[in-house]
């Protein structure tokens, strides 16, 4: 016989004194985790659950005025950001005459735009800037995936090599920059800049842009050297600054670089110029251009300006392949001259210590010319008897 009252609650049976605590509407449902495949728990450590985030607002959300204004001017070189708004603008473009989503795009809309580019016939290297501009304009989240991209592309690389030569900037010799600087008319300011820009570039290493974005106070000479301040370059993108120095050349005035310099800021002197720009565009007749459209530059010339400058000068110096040359082929033939010495160009130049260009495209060069075989056979000829 059961010695206890029992009563029946929802089909159980129960004991008067251990009824169900709640009887009615379900509890509340147990926190979701928030986990993912790259969570690290310690021991003793409990779940992570959506309990456990923070609730944001506005104000979590929200920068000012001038963080804005800083974000908008960060230190990307001018020229890549032109390039990535126009890379953006093309992809927009795209993205909507496709009916596609260009912000935040899928990976399928990201292959297919690749696969685009590459039925253009687009060079590898600006399919790649392509996609590097549309990727980082995605959220943080909400990057599309590159592996499909990247696979196609490095096929394409192939194809590409095969039907297309390498083509360089033909390296402006010791014998070509003193045909190029004899050209110069230094009774005028134009040949003034030209003699001044062709040394200093070839000196410094520079890169085009480089000497584009020179100012007056980045400038400085003495007795022996010509000191350049390079505020950024290519291999100084946070702009902490670097300084090169160009020696003084008295065996040769027409290429020494302090006269150069010296000559050039007498000029500017003469033309009101006191500051800004240290290169300057100038009329034929030898006065400062008016910039006054030059909205993005101002008074400061562009680095096609400094190509077109250079390849004037090689032309009229009768370089039979004047029409290759530019301000990279300074740099080039100075980098070679440096490492034919035995010497390395790197910091000259700016590159990376320990640059893998730097080694291949000079320094292994300078060493294979040095220990070609047929230079041992010319010295045995010369050493056996006549």
């Amino acid at each position: 016989m059961i010695e206890r009252d029992l009563k029946v609650v929802d089909a159980e049976l129960v004991d008067d004194g251990h009824l169900p605590a709640t009887i009615g509407p379900a509890s509340a449902p147990a926190a979701r985790p928030v986990v993912d495949r790259h969570t690290i728990l310690y021991p003793g450590q409990n779940l992570p659950t959506k309990a456990d985030q923070p609730t944001y607002t506005e104000r979590d959300l929200y920068v000012s005025e001038r963080t804005q204004q800083r974000l908008e001017n960060q230190s990307s070189p001018k020229n890549t950001s032109a390039n990535y708004k126009s890379q953006r603008n093309l992809f927009a473009a795209w993205c909507a005459a496709q009916g596609r989503v260009a912000r935040p795009c899928t990976t399928a809309t990201y292959v297919e735009y690749v696969a685009h580019l590459i039925e253009t016939g687009r060079a590898p290297n600006a399919i790649n800037a392509a996609m590097s501009a549309i990727r980082t304009w995605m959220p943080e989240d909400k990057k599309p995936g590159t592996k499909q991209a990247r696979g196609m592309l490095n096929e394409y690389k192939k194809e590409w090599a095969k039907r297309t030569a390498v083509r360089k900037a033909p390296p402006v010799t010791d014998a070509l920059l003193r045909a190029m600087v004899a050209s110069c008319d230094l009774t005028t300011p134009a040949g003034v800049r030209d003699r001044c820009m062709l040394l200093l570039g070839r000196g410094a290493l520079n890169r085009r842009i480089e000497l584009a974005d020179l100012s007056i106070a980045d400038v400085s000479v003495d007795d022996d050297f010509v000191t350049l301040h390079i505020r950024a370059s290519k291999t100084d993108q946070e702009a902490k600054g670097e300084h090169t120095d160009i020696p003084t050349d008295r065996d040769d005035p027409l290429l020494d670089p302090v006269a150069a310099v010296r000559d050039w800021l007498t000029v500017l002197h003469r033309l009101g110029v006191r500051e800004g720009a240290f290169f300057r565009a100038l009329t034929a007749r030898g006065t400062l251009q008016n910039r006054a459209r030059a909205t993005v530059r101002e008074e400061y010339v562009t680095g096609d300006a400094i190509n077109d400058w250079v390849r004037n000068r090689a032309h009229k110096a009768k370089a039979k392949n004047w029409q290759q040359i530019t301000a990279h082929g300074l740099r080039r033939g100075g980098a070679q001259a440096i490492a034919d010495a035995g010497r390395d160009p790197t910091k000259q130049g700016r590159w990376k210590a320990g640059s893998a260009v730097v080694k291949r495209e000079y320094l292994d060069r300078a060493q294979s010319r040095a220990e070609n075989p047929w230079l041992k056979v010319q010295e045995k000829r010369r050493e056996e008897p006549q």
